[in-house]
C-alpha cells in the first residue's frame, strides 16, 4: 500500500521532505523512454553529394602542389601561370556575380563588385613589391624542414576546412576555422614560394595561392547550393585536372591520390550509413530540463 502511495506522489524534485527514498522511482519511470528521438537517418546519395566539397578541396590543394613542383624544376613558366590566374579570376568573378544577382539588390551589387575589383588590385601590387623579401624569407632554413612544415599546413587546412553550402543571406559572415584554414593555406605557400628560384615565379605561385585557399572555397560553398549536377560538374573537373598534373610527375602519387578520392568520395559515406545502425541514444525523464523561450516575448 505504501508503494503505490509512493507511486502516486512521486515527483522530481530534490529540495522536497518526501515520504519516500531519494533513489525510489515509480514503475512509470521508463514509460517515457525515447531511443533515438532526434535521429535523421542520412542517405548514401545525400551523403556522397556532401563529400564532394572535401574531394574539391583536396583536388585544389593538390594542383596547388603540382603546379609549385613544375615552377620549382622550372619546366613551367612563371608568366603562362599568371595568366592562368586572371583568367580564373575573371571567370569566379563572373560566377559570382551571377549567384549575388539572385539575391542581391543591383545598386549594392555594383557597390560589392567595386570594392572586390579595388581590394584585388591592391592585392596584386602588394604581391608584386614583397615577392622579392619572400623569395629569400627561408633562406637560412633547410629544404627539408620546408616541406614538412608546409605539409602540416596543409593537414590543417583540410581539417580546418568549412565544408558546408554558403547560404546567400550569410555570405558575409565567415567562421574562425575557415579563417584559421585559409591562414595554414597561405602560409604553406608563402614558405613554398620562398624556395623559388625568381621573383616573377613566387608572385605567380602566391597569386595562385590566393585565388585557390581566399577566393575559391566561399565561392565553392556557395555553389553547393546549385543543382546537382553543378557539384558533380566541378568535381570531376577539379579532380580529373589534379589527377592529369600529378601523373606525369608520379605513377604511386596518382594511384595514391586516385584511391583517396574514391575512399572520401564513395566509401567514406557508404561507411556512415552502415554505422548508423549502431546509434543509440536514449532519452527520458531523467534529462534535464530544456527551457523554452518565446521569441516573441517582448520584456519591458
Amino acid at each position: 500500500m505504501a508503494q503505490e502511495n509512493w507511486d502516486h506522489g512521486w515527483e522530481r524534485l530534490l529540495w522536497k521532505q518526501k515520504s519516500y527514498p531519494d533513489n525510489f522511482v515509480p514503475k512509470s519511470f521508463l514509460s517515457s523512454l525515447r531511443q533515438n528521438p532526434n535521429f535523421r537517418p542520412y542517405t548514401y546519395l545525400q551523403l556522397v553529394i556532401s563529400a564532394c566539397a572535401i574531394t574539391q578541396h583536396l583536388s585544389t590543394i593538390i594542383i596547388f602542389l603540382d603546379v609549385f613542383a613544375r615552377l620549382y624544376d622550372g619546366a613551367l613558366d612563371a608568366r603562362i601561370l599568371i595568366w592562368a590566374s586572371v583568367l580564373s579570376f575573371g571567370v569566379g568573378f563572373a560566377s559570382a556575380s551571377l549567384l549575388d544577382l539572385r539575391t542581391d539588390h543591383i545598386a549594392s551589387l555594383t557597390g560589392s563588385k567595386a570594392k572586390t575589383v579595388k581590394s584585388s588590385i591592391l592585392v596584386f601590387l602588394a604581391l608584386m613589391s614583397l615577392s622579392p623579401v619572400l623569395r629569400t624569407l627561408t633562406a637560412a632554413t633547410s629544404s627539408d624542414s620546408i616541406w614538412a612544415l608546409s605539409a602540416c599546413l596543409f593537414v590543417l587546412n583540410a581539417l580546418l576546412a568549412d565544408y558546408t553550402a554558403l547560404q546567400p543571406e550569410l555570405h558575409r559572415h565567415r567562421r574562425l576555422t575557415s579563417v584559421l584554414s585559409m591562414n595554414a593555406a597561405i602560409s604553406s605557400a608563402v614558405v613554398l614560394a620562398s624556395r623559388l628560384p625568381s621573383d616573377l615565379a613566387v608572385f605567380a605561385l602566391l597569386l595562385m595561392a590566393i585565388q585557390l585557399f581566399a577566393l575559391f572555397p566561399p565561392l565553392r560553398r556557395r555553389l553547393q547550393t546549385c543543382p546537382v549536377l553543378v557539384q558533380i560538374l566541378i568535381t570531376t573537373a577539379l579532380g580529373g585536372s589534379s589527377l592529369a598534373l600529378t601523373l606525369p610527375l608520379s605513377t604511386p602519387a596518382t594511384i595514391l591520390i586516385t584511391v583517396s578520392f574514391i575512399f572520401v568520395t564513395f566509401v567514406a559515406p557508404g561507411v556512415l550509413v552502415w554505422a548508423q545502425k549502431y546509434k543509440n541514444e536514449i532519452r527520458g525523464t531523467w534529462d534535464p530540463a530544456v527551457p523554452k523561450i518565446n521569441n516573441a516575448a517582448t520584456f519591458s
